[in-house]
């Protein structure tokens, strides 16, 4: 494998139902800053899928420059084989240095098959990247490469962070989670080059027939989406005593979510759980209520607008973090805060 033949930063742009998920805009915007320290002109992205050149043009607007599509009826919804011949046959015709693929239950699937394929590395679950020297610490035994894409992750659990890199071979491929990036503001007008490429399609024993598809509604609040979050951990004490919580995010018209070991004691589901093993959220308002402050929760909501902490322990890590905090019993705190806040707005009213 000759590394030099390999140039600049791609982008898997994942959409279902011909719509674009928001992963795909937040990975061009991580694109644009890596693509910046490594001198590229442009940021590239792989649509695959069936009739949906309709989307080249959002693309562009959050900041792809080329826009690679595979159009095919074999594409129209996921399934494993095409998906993976498609994007193999665009890595091996026009070798990207870097492949970033979210980290949803599609791009799951696809990416460690691509990465087999093309024999490479796949790092997964990433939750930043940056570009820098490899390996961190120098040493004398082993050279030292330049401009590698340094790929952390949670590992062990989540009870400790590692970062990898893929020195040797090419692309370097990480797939990332949903929320971690941050979209690029979108430049209204901006227009992309658009290649069309097909590797062509036939049938084989690993296609798969699509029988049916059944959409159900979740029945839990996407707190990815929420811009007010009120979250519990395990000093909440109960899952019965989440009623104060619930009080306070209405009365916000907020969001309810919570820890890992809310989610580990079963008083909330796992759709609800910040953190590096749930979800990465940046609310414009975070309100962490009997939460410690573990390094696998801050991961998670770090990015927050507006950290509030409330907590017992005046030594609780969470006040590291928070821009304010209230050091007593959520008990009484809570109650006493949501009164105020249903006053204030009735007033207003």
């Amino acid at each position: 494998m000759s590394l030099e033949e390999y140039k600049g930063v791609f982008i898997f742009a994942q959409q279902v139902d011909n719509e674009l998920s928001s992963i795909a805009l937040e990975l061009l915007g991580k694109a644009k800053d890596l693509a910046n320290d490594l001198d590229e002109k442009k940021v590239t992205a792989v649509l695959l899928g069936s009739d949906v050149k309709g989307l080249v043009d959002k693309l562009a607007e959050y900041g792809a420059d080329r826009v690679i599509v595979v159009d095919d009826p074999a594409l129209k919804d996921y399934r494993t084989e095409p998906y993976t011949h498609a994007l193999t046959s665009v890595i091996n015709e026009y070798k990207p240095e870097i492949l970033l693929v979210g980290a949803t239950a599609i791009g799951r699937d696809l990416g460690p098959r691509v990465s087999s394929r093309v024999h490479t590395g796949l790092t997964a679950d990433c939750t930043s990247l940056e570009i820098g020297d490899f390996p961190l610490e120098p040493s004398p035994a082993r050279e030292t490469k330049h401009k590698q894409l340094l790929m952390t992750r949670p590992a062990f659990g989540g009870n400790t962070i590692a970062t990898i890199a893929c020195p040797d071979f090419r692309p370097q491929m990480a797939t990332v989670r949903p929320g971690v990036m941050q979209k690029i503001d979108p430049i209204k007008g901006a227009k992309a080059e658009v290649v069309e490429f097909n590797p062509g399609f036939e049938e084989n024993n690993c296609y798969t027939e699509i029988v049916k598809i059944v959409k159900e509604a979740s029945s839990v609040a996407d707190i990815q989406a929420a811009k007010i979050l009120v979250s519990g951990g395990r000093g909440v004490g109960s899952a019965e005593n989440f009623k104060i919580l619930d009080d306070l995010a209405e009365a916000l018209n907020g969001t309810v979510s919570c820890s890992r070991a809310v989610v580990d004691s079963g008083w909330k589901p796992k759709d609800l759980q910040v953190g590096q093993t749930g979800k990465t959220v940046r609310p414009q308002l975070y309100f962490a209520i009997g939460i410690s402050g573990a390094i696998q929760h801050v991961a998670g909501m770090e990015e927050s607008d507006i950290i509030i902490a409330i907590n017992k322990d005046e030594n609780a890590p969470i006040f590291d973090v928070a821009d304010y905090g209230v050091v007593g019993d959520l008990n009484k705190i809570v109650p006493a805060l949501t009164k105020s806040i249903k006053e204030a707005l009735a007033s207003k009213n």
